[in-house]
């Protein structure tokens, strides 16, 4: 019985590729499995509560995955999503998350976690569904991702902003028309027009 629900609890983290403890509970397994599969080192803890299969999740990206699995209706944005996208060479020490206007802000300890609001509209568009490390995730495409750096080039820096284009355009991330179009979305166009010139 004890094999067979160790087993069960292995295909759980295998197939979700990041388990919560409650979601254990809930599947009918007792947290005293999860403990001794961290004990044999079939499983590791990455965040409070939080399990992956040993090796499965780099540390570069744990800390994605467990903000996305505590808050699923949450988009990775801003300089979360200018890392993923490799427009950048600075590792944030900050999960970035969109999350719509009206819902609860998520309350996090660890990891650190900066949280931005925007209309439900904008929440779904530019968006795209990324796939790391047998894991997903919804993230802002590279085009949007510039956008909003230029949108909250207070809360982010100007700089940042400015190298997140410089790189979406050496790269080719994304085409000229595409950034235009999240530009004018995001209401931004008139401040990232002198910059997209200067550089295409």
């Amino acid at each position: 019985m004890a094999s067979s629900t160790s087993n069960r609890l292995l295909a759980v983290v295998h197939e979700a590729g990041i388990l919560r403890a409650r979601d254990a509970v809930h599947a009918g397994i007792a947290r005293t499995y999860i403990q001794k599969a961290v004990e044999r080192g079939e499983i590791e803890r990455v965040g409070r509560g939080v399990y992956t299969l040993t090796g499965q999740v780099s540390s570069e990206h744990q800390t994605l995955f467990e903000v996305t699995r505590r808050v699923p209706h949450a988009v990775i944005c801003l300089l979360s999503a200018v890392r993923l996208h490799e427009m950048t060479t600075a590792n944030p020490h900050e999960v970035w998350i969109m999350i719509d206007r009206k819902a609860r802000k998520p309350i996090f300890t660890v990891p650190q976690v900066r949280v931005v609001r925007c209309a439900r509209g904008l929440l779904n568009d530019g968006v795209e569904e990324m796939r790391i490390e047998s894991l997903t995730m919804r993230v802002t495409k590279p085009a949007r991702t510039v956008a909003d750096c230029f949108r909250y080039r207070n809360k982010i820096g100007l700089e940042v902003a400015i190298e997140a284009l410089r790189d979406c355009i050496r790269k080719k991330r994304c085409t000229m028309d595409d950034l235009w179009k999240y530009a004018k979305l995001t209401r931004v166009a008139n401040i990232m027009r002198p910059y997209m010139e200067a550089l295409a």
